[in-house]
């Protein structure tokens, strides 16, 4: 690799390794386990697919800011294992909700516009603080970027949840709603297999540099 390169992610380490950056994951880990818990009663209440997607979508984060927390002084090799891992749900979770999804359209219902929109405010609110917090450190290695990318579409679920509300609301149907939860199954998916990709990436990197030469 080039030189510049090299610099370029030695720098995104000892930027991932500051103590402000610790605190900054202890911070959202615990933000986003409350808000699990707050989406999860109100998806249940509400019936609304895209608020049970966004909450399995906070305990994911909350999961991936632990495996961060836990490889963060690791060396390259259990970063990239981390990664990968972190890939691999958000690409189950983007599966479960198109599952949920359809499961719905075959019950049928309408949910309840009113909690959807409200909820989702919140939780836009509650993304837009984290990712601003984590803004600094969204060009590291591939466990880092997995935490950005993760951060930043739960900020875009959010919105679009919002304009699901505002769709059922005056549609009196749950499309909106369907159609806002496959959206977010798309982009999970696809950020899914960005981050493994990079991971992957890594691996190989982190394996040639193991052997003996």
């Amino acid at each position: 690799m080039p030189a510049h390169c090299c610099d370029h992610d030695q720098n995104a380490m000892n930027r991932a390794l500051s103590p402000r950056h610790k605190k900054i994951l202890w911070i959202a880990l615990a933000i986003n386990l409350a808000m699990f818990a707050v989406e999860v009663a109100a998806g249940l209440r509400s019936g609304s697919v895209s608020l049970l997607a966004d909450a399995i979508d906070f305990f994911g984060d909350a999961a991936n800011y632990g495996i961060t927390l836990a490889v963060l002084s690791a060396g390259l090799l259990w970063r990239a294992r981390a990664a990968l891992l972190k890939g691999a749900s958000m690409l189950l979770f983007g599966v479960f909700v198109m599952g949920r999804a359809l499961w719905m359209v075959a019950q049928g219902g309408t949910p309840e516009a009113l909690t959807m929109g409200t909820i989702g405010l919140l939780a836009l609110l509650t993304n837009g603080g984290v990712a601003a917090m984590l803004y600094a450190w969204r060009d590291g290695d591939a466990n880092m970027r997995g935490v950005w990318l993760c951060t930043r579409n739960d900020a875009l679920g959010n919105i679009a949840v919002i304009l699901a509300a505002l769709g059922v609301f005056g549609t009196g149907t749950a499309w909106p709603d369907l159609a806002v939860a496959a959206v977010m199954s798309g982009l999970a998916i696809t950020s899914g297999w960005a981050v493994l990709r990079h991971a992957l990436q890594e691996l190989h990197v982190a394996r040639s540099a193991a052997r003996p030469s």
